[in-house]
């Protein structure tokens, strides 16, 4: 590339600030709106997970339609940013809604809500994600400079991703007591909490894209050819390489999705005490500092000195590693928050390390679709990345959801807003069902995905090397 055509760090920096407003909201959502609806509001768990597997039916056939209509898309600010914004606006007002059920609403009335507003969520964080990664093929070509701008990106977005699993219970309860008053039941401080936490985040959202938006300028030069959705879907299937990126990205993300759905659950039912927000909010912290670690240093040191094919194998090892002592120490007595940081280290740092290989992988194929299928299909591969992320988010609090109905694990306290053990009126057999459910399946889905990607991906620093030269020479 010519220094020209590079990104200047501001650009760099404002679309990073981007991924950071973009996985705040993102998180916020995946992991909070089936506590927010099943604990919270006492909408039945067999209900939440019904509702999140058909979202992601339905979002099986809105995010290739909007993956097309990013590819038709030409206006004077370009292809991506004009969606990025329109769908960052509608998805923070949608998200508002949705941590904001009337208090009035119960019964079928809270179930169809819950489903609406979900679904309308999910159809617009796809307005603004699938061109906030089609950016990254279209500002780069290849090698270093696209690996470095991905790097950036998902660090970015780990960042956004922590702060709201480290920050949310404390200022959920904070903004609840402060707007809520007094003598209000704990479920009350939540629900109120919920609703004034989510302006809060949805107004950083909006901001942080307005900025990325203004400072990220897109190629003259990219012109992508756009395509049919039987096109597209034909594209998809004859990228082997995508596919074997895609179902891993499924079989990985659903994995540890299992796990952060139910963690609070751990915190408030099993490994209990009436500060359990301060151990939840404590393990979180940890989690979260070595996910964004493991992202801007651990990555890039290992890749020093291994491949990324390598050190996906190594991230993956290190998660199965963290499950197996996750499960040994919850089976136990122990109590102290500080041990669990063993497991922590290794499932968080082996987290964040796969969340930037997988998005590298996955832009390595959009030139070996090029060199195959002889068009670029950034909007399809990526839209794909959108789909099947969600996916797997959907799947996971499916499981979550049917195990918290098996376990019956809900909040149907009255108490006042005083400190409650919760953990005191949960049996044995159901703590070690929720011990096994947050491990067990998890650990299950990671060896069928090291086995599975050894397999079938081909994509090495080598061939990478080859392809991107063969494309250059052709054109």
């Amino acid at each position: 590339m010519s220094e020209k055509s590079k990104l200047t760090g501001a650009a760099k920096a404002s679309y990073g600030l981007g991924a950071v407003g973009k996985d705040m909201v993102y998180m916020l959502s995946a992991s909070w709106v089936l506590y927010y609806f099943q604990d919270i509001l006492g909408v039945s768990a067999a209900a939440m997970g019904v509702i999140l597997m058909v979202a992601r039916v339905f979002d099986a056939f809105n995010d290739p339609i909007m993956g097309a209509i990013v590819g038709k898309t030409k206006t004077k600010w370009g292809k991506f940013r004009p969606w990025l914004l329109i769908g960052t606006i509608t998805n923070a007002i949608v998200l508002y809604l949705m941590f904001s059920a009337p208090p009035t609403m119960s019964g079928s009335g809270l179930v169809t809500y819950a489903a609406v507003t979900y679904i309308l969520w999910g159809v617009t964080y796809t307005m603004m994600d699938i061109p906030y990664w089609s950016m990254i093929p279209a500002f780069t070509e290849g090698g270093k400079e696209r690996e470095g701008l991905t790097t950036l990106a998902r660090s970015c977005a780990g960042v956004g991703s922590a702060i709201i699993t480290i920050i949310t219970v404390k200022s959920v309860a904070a903004l609840g007591h402060m707007f809520g008053g007094q003598g209000i039941t704990d479920r009350e401080v939540e629900r109120i909490g919920f609703s004034y936490f989510t302006i809060i985040i949805a107004v950083l959202f909006v901001v942080f894209t307005v900025i990325c938006c203004i400072n990220v300028k897109e190629k003259s030069t990219v012109d992508m050819k756009s395509a049919s959705i039987g096109e597209m879907f034909r594209a998809l299937i004859q990228n082997d390489q995508a596919m074997a990126v895609v179902v891993a990205i499924v079989i990985v993300n659903c994995s540890i999705y299992i796990t952060s759905n139910l963690v609070i659950y751990f915190f408030k039912y099993d490994f209990g005490g009436t500060s359990w927000r301060d151990g939840y909010t404590l393990f979180s912290t940890f989690g979260g500092g070595m996910q964004i670690l493991a992202m801007m240093i651990m990555y890039p040191l290992l890749r020093k000195f291994f491949t990324s094919i390598k050190i996906y194998f190594i991230s993956m090892g290190m998660a199965i590693a963290g499950y197996i002592s996750l499960l040994v120490l919850a089976s136990t007595s122990m109590n102290n928050v500080f041990l669990l940081f063993i497991p922590g280290f290794f499932i968080f740092s082996a987290n964040g390390m796969l969340s930037v290989i997988t998005t590298v992988f996955l832009a390595n194929t959009v030139d070996y679709g090029e060199l195959k299928n002889n068009r670029r299909d950034e909007s399809v591969i990526f839209s794909m990345q959108t789909f099947v992320v969600k996916l797997a988010s959907g799947v996971s609090a499916f499981i979550a959801a049917i195990a918290l109905q098996i376990l019956n694990l809900s909040n149907d306290t009255a108490e006042t807003a005083t400190e409650i053990d919760y953990s005191q009126g949960v049996g044995a057999v159901q703590k070690m069902g929720l011990r096994m459910t947050m491990t067990i399946i998890p650990i299950i889905g990671l060896i069928f995905a090291i086995f599975w990607f050894r397999k079938k991906y081909i994509l090495t620093d080598e061939k990478i090397e080859e392809i991107s030269n063969e494309i250059a020479a052709r054109n």
